[in-house]
């Protein structure tokens, strides 16, 4: 699977581009702020139906402008499709599969897969447990179309739930009948999110294990542990337990709305415990089973996004990323970085052949000569 190609309209910083890529490695290269990552943003749209950067939509439209606008050619299983995605001010946004429009976005998700390496991930590790359920949740959805349903209509019960919560405190009342028509849902669906978890991540450690390995220092225990009130107590009981707690701070204060991945090395958190080498190869490492768990379960191989990381990586950790890739275990590769000297020497040292644009001031251009496999 790869995209053919991109053409962007009032997309960030760009007016108009229209880039063809290559089913092998692209490379944008070109200073900070020139629009390198907006591209790679751009394909994570037509993959996951919204930005990577910032889910605000309407936050992605270029400066006074009332509309942006994203169009790709996907090539999957010997068929071409189109995909184009359009946002207005004022209006919801459009997603079209061969110029015919989704009934929901959700019927999407996962028919494209990407998986993103960026800077910005180091949140997933400092970030509060909201950034790691999504993150769980967005890998298991893509997979499993009851998952999405059973996380949005949890999320509509909770927003329901707290919202009578809130009304009752305001009229000083306690209605346990009304709230007991939500406790019910939020079981029903909380036990159905909890199981999927669980099983997510029973299957998924041990895959991002052996990339930590890959990349990481060896002998270096590396332990994603999943934290559940559910872990200890049925949802029953965590609800009449938390009842008078919820009255009072017109809140659901149980649920799978509060669980949480610690990251652990050597049986300690990353986040205090972690030095940034480490954290860094946690994050790939991260990524990489993301990848992997996509491949195996969607059959297919994702596209990998990667974005300014030579400069953040050292020399070790990049051989090892470039050693993966370089043996066949991606297909589509796009790749940003600033400095073009530096892009041809990986590419070059790693001999994968490579199509390479320059990127300024919202301006997309290929390189006339392509990095080719050393002689």
């Amino acid at each position: 699977m790869h995209l053919q190609n991109l053409h962007l309209i009032n997309f960030k910083n760009y007016e108009e581009a229209e880039i063809m890529l290559s089913e092998g490695v692209n490379c944008f290269v070109g200073d900070n702020g020139a629009g390198k990552t907006n591209v790679l943003d751009a394909v994570h749209y037509l993959s996951i139906c919204k930005s990577y950067m910032n889910v605000i939509d309407r936050q992605n439209i270029r400066f006074d402008q009332p509309f942006f606008s994203i169009q790709g050619n996907w090539f999957k299983d010997e068929v071409y499709t189109g995909i184009h995605c359009a946002v207005k001010l004022g209006a919801k946004k459009v997603f079209r599969r061969n110029k015919k429009e989704y009934e929901k976005l959700a019927d999407h998700i996962g028919q494209f897969p990407a998986v993103m390496i960026s800077p910005y991930d180091r949140d997933l590790i400092s970030e509060g447990s909201e950034l790691r359920r999504k993150w769980m949740d967005g890998i298991i959805s893509q997979f499993d179309r009851t998952y999405l349903e059973s996380i949005q209509k949890y999320s509509k019960v909770l927003a329901q739930r707290n919202a009578l919560l809130k009304n009752m405190a305001e009229h000083r009342l306690f209605d346990a009948e009304s709230i007991e028509v939500w406790n019910h849902q939020m079981i029903e669906l909380g036990h159905r999110i909890y199981d999927k978890r669980k099983a997510f991540l029973n299957e998924f450690i041990p895959v991002f294990q052996r990339h930590y390995d890959a990349i990481g220092h060896v002998n270096e225990e590396v332990h994603l542990v999943y934290k559940s009130q559910l872990n200890d107590a049925s949802f029953v009981d965590l609800l009449k337990q938390f009842e008078r707690k919820d009255a009072i701070t017109r809140y659901s204060n149980a649920g799978t709305h509060r669980d949480d991945l610690i990251f652990q090395i050597k049986g300690h958190p990353v986040k205090k415990f972690g030095s940034q080498g480490q954290q860094k190869s946690f994050i790939i490492a991260l990524r990489l089973a993301q990848y992997e768990w996509l491949k195996t379960h969607l059959k297919t191989l994702p596209v990998l996004l990667l974005d300014d990381i030579f400069d953040k990586l050292d020399h070790n950790r990049v051989e090892r990323l470039m050693k993966l890739v370089s043996d066949q275990f991606f297909g589509q590769v796009l790749v940003t970085d600033t400095d073009i000297d530096r892009v041809e020497k990986i590419f070059s040292a790693s001999n994968l052949p490579c199509k390479v644009f320059t990127v300024q001031n919202g301006q997309v251009n290929e390189k006339v000569e392509k990095l080719t496999m050393n002689e």
